[in-house]
């Protein structure tokens, strides 16, 4: 049996609660599937996005669901050998895959050298929006799991001064498309387990930043939850929780859209 199909089959079984339920309860929770859809899946190479195939490779043998799905990656400016390697997991996984250039890379270091992440990310973003809406797909689906929902939520918090995080579905900014994220329930630790169970070499982002050349703030909300886990194994769930239990009520302030809303405070 080949990587790929080994691969298939583990989501089936070892992995069938942890990872194949939860992706089907986002999936059917958030709406995030509906007849007639072109599905675009982001792949970048690493475990997130390589799982993401698997689980939609699986998900298109459910007769059900009327939907085309195909597979594209944006090249932000990987070295010839780090191509190589992305280009053999994917033939070794069986994902059919269309590769663009892009220069995202180059521009962000030169804007921001010591910390490029931000526009990085922002850029990264615009490039594969775009190309996404030029080849008519109507969803883009990423591979944002559990943790990076509650990893989002406190940078926000420490860093932004805002309460928000990653949603399971939302509108592109040109609004001629979708976003989803049916990974969302899916806890990293069983991503990392299940990527080497099957002896998948996944790769990093492959810049400085990613491999602990730069400090990233993901980074260290990353390490100092990784420290309140030693104590309570339960506070990501908490901090998930909460992003689904705000009540407006008990909030100084909030917006929704362009409105801003003030609540009385009693003196």
């Amino acid at each position: 049996m080949k990587k790929g199909e080994i691969a298939l089959e583990s989501l089936r079984t070892t992995y069938r609660k942890k990872i194949w339920t939860k992706f089907v309860k986002a999936i059917k929770d958030f709406n995030l599937i509906e007849d007639g859809d072109k599905i675009a899946v982001g792949v970048s190479g690493g475990k997130d996005s390589l799982l993401l195939c698997k689980l939609f490779q699986e998900m298109k043998k459910d007769k059900s669901k009327n939907f085309e799905v195909a597979f594209i990656s944006m090249n932000p400016g990987f070295e010839a050998m780090d191509m190589e390697k992305f280009k053999s997991n994917l033939e070794e996984l069986e994902i059919p895959c269309e590769v663009f250039e892009s220069n995202v890379w180059e521009i962000a270091f030169k804007e921001d050298p010591e910390r490029p992440c931000f526009l990085c990310a922002k850029m990264r973003r615009g490039v594969l929006y775009n190309k996404v809406e030029e080849l008519g797909y109507n969803k883009l689906v990423l591979g944002h799991h559990f943790d990076d929902m509650v990893e989002t939520t406190m940078i926000n918090m420490f860093y932004a001064g805002t309460v928000k995080t990653m949603i399971p579905k939302v509108k592109s900014t040109s609004g001629k498309m979708e976003l989803i994220r049916p990974m969302i329930y899916i806890k990293e630790k069983d991503i990392i387990a299940y990527t080497q169970k099957n002896e998948i070499e996944a790769m990093g982002c492959g810049c400085p930043v990613e491999s602990g050349k730069i400090d990233s703030k993901r980074k260290e909300i990353k390490n100092i939850l990784n420290r309140l886990e030693e104590k309570n194994p339960n506070v990501k769930q908490s901090i998930f929780n909460s992003m689904r239990n705000i009540n407006l009520d008990y909030v100084v302030g909030y917006t929704r859209g362009n409105k801003r809303n003030t609540n009385k405070v009693e003196e």
